[in-house]
């Protein structure tokens, strides 16, 4: 198949990885040279990590980075598309405006699926004339590592666009969960409040960031704490499901913490800004709690 993945941020890439693996041609958009350069060397880089642990071979390697090919013009990159993922930034007006443009390019046939992680299916499939076609294809952070997709149907998805994505999904190695369009789905629906609730119980002064994260660690068994967690997701992202549950809910559990939409504000947005709740600049490896952080 021919898969047309709109941006190439951490998703974006991730995404275009794992179908490239998997056999299929893949066209990665964006809209600058300098974007898809970065996403192709984060694709290469992950896939290099892979072959470190013989996990696939170099010719494997070396062809599954060839079925990748980069456009900035996106009528080239969904012409001969068999199915479109759009993986941009989580913005409503954004998603509204590539759909709508997708519509336009893509060929009649194609599905047209969202990776959003939040944002309404529906609401996004009303941009374009085939809203029967347009469903949520919402992959979890690390793409190439983390198993479960949420295939979200808007209102109008049909029958056929739901198994197709759900078959596809199963070919990929991925385990697909059917969900209707609710704000926030399934996954973040849970997740983000618990997000939330530890930014709040931060800010009032119950604890500290690394005995937060160690309760929910070693009480809970989560493999990483919540606003270590919340760090990786991206702080800026947080707060964007957030104002979107908070809309289309109106409950006060999912009004963001002030704490948290401060340091959106100041530019402390986690790992992909070098610092949030804990500082990166060691790239990671060297994680301690920021120093500079404040309540």
């Amino acid at each position: 198949m021919n898969i047309s993945v709109i941006g190439a941020g951490q998703m974006g890439a991730g995404i275009a990885q794992v179908f490239a693996v998997a056999g299929h041609q893949v066209s990665l958009v964006d809209i600058s040279t300098e974007s898809l350069d970065r996403g192709l060397a984060s694709v290469q880089s992950s896939l290099a990590r892979v072959l470190k642990k013989e996990r696939i071979t170099e010719v494997e390697l070396a062809t599954a980075v060839a079925n990748i090919s980069l456009h900035t013009d996106m009528a080239e990159g969904v012409s001969e598309a068999d199915l479109v993922i759009e993986a941009a930034t989580e913005n409503v007006d954004l998603k509204l405006k590539i759909f709508a443009e997708l519509a336009r390019l893509a060929p009649a046939a194609a599905p047209l699926a969202s990776n959003t992680s939040s944002i309404s299916i529906t609401r996004i499939a009303a941009a374009t004339d085939r809203p029967e076609k347009v469903i949520g294809m919402h992959f979890m952070n690390p793409v190439p590592v983390m198993k479960l997709i949420e295939v979200i149907r808007g209102y109008a998805t049909n029958d056929e666009t739901t198994k197709m994505v759900m078959q596809l999904s199963r070919d990929l190695g991925k385990v697909p969960v059917e969900v209707t369009d609710y704000p926030g789905f399934v996954a973040n629906r849970i997740l983000m409040p618990m997000i939330n609730e530890a930014m709040y119980t931060l800010w009032e002064g119950v604890a500290d960031v690394e005995a937060i994260d160690t309760v929910m660690k070693l009480g809970m068994a989560h493999p990483m704490g919540p606003l270590q967690l919340a760090d990786y997701i991206g702080l800026d992202t947080c707060l964007a499901i957030l104002n979107v549950m908070q809309e289309g809910f109106g409950r006060l559990h999912y009004q963001a913490c002030p704490l948290l939409v401060n340091m959106v504000t100041a530019g402390k947005l986690g790992r992909k800004s070098g610092e949030g709740f804990y500082d990166y600049s060691g790239g990671g490896k060297e994680m301690v709690v920021s120093k500079s952080f404040k309540i």
